[in-house]
C-alpha cells in the first residue's frame, strides 16, 4: 500500500526556513537508497532548494540537480519545478498544493505553519485517503 506522509513544521529552526526540512527528508530518502522526486511549486523554490541541499550539511553530500538533463536517470533527488515531465519514482517529497499524479511508493507532504497552508494539507489529506493512501502526520 502506498502511503502519504505530512510532515507539519512547528520547530523554529524549520519555520525560519522550511526548505531545510526538505534537505533532512532527501538527505534520509538518499541514504535508503530511494530514488527522489522533488516537486516545487515554481522555479524560484526549485533553484533555493538546489543552491541549499550544497550548504546544509557539511559532513555529506546528496546527489543532486534541476529536471531536465540527459543524467536525470542518474541522479538520486531531482528538484522538479512545474512543466518538467520526469518518469514516476519510487519516492516523491511534495511541495505543491495538489496531490501529485502518478504511482509512488511514498509521498511526503511538507506542509509550512502558515494557517493556508494547513487547509491545502487537509483537502490533500483527504485526497489520498480517497485514493487508497495510508496517511500519517509528523510534527517537525
Amino acid at each position: 500500500m502506498s502511503r502519504a506522509d505530512f510532515y507539519l513544521i512547528d520547530k523554529p529552526r524549520f519555520r525560519e526556513q522550511p526548505l531545510l526540512l526538505v534537505c533532512e527528508l532527501a538527505k534520509r530518502a538518499f541514504a535508503a537508497q530511494k530514488p527522489t522526486l522533488v516537486l516545487t511549486r515554481d522555479f524560484e523554490q526549485a533553484e533555493a532548494l538546489d543552491a541549499l541541499l550544497w550548504d546544509f550539511d557539511e559532513d555529506s553530500y546528496i546527489p543532486h540537480q534541476l529536471a531536465g538533463d540527459d543524467d536525470d536517470e542518474h541522479t538520486a533527488v531531482l528538484i522538479v519545478p512545474p512543466g518538467v515531465d520526469t518518469p514516476d519514482r519510487p519516492m516523491v517529497i511534495n511541495l505543491r498544493e495538489t496531490c501529485p499524479p502518478g504511482r509512488y511508493e511514498r509521498i511526503l507532504e511538507v506542509v509550512a505553519a502558515d494557517p493556508a497552508e494547513r487547509e491545502g494539507s487537509r483537502v490533500r489529506w483527504t485526497e489520498y485517503k480517497r485514493l487508497g493512501f495510508e496517511v500519517a502526520k509528523y510534527d517537525m
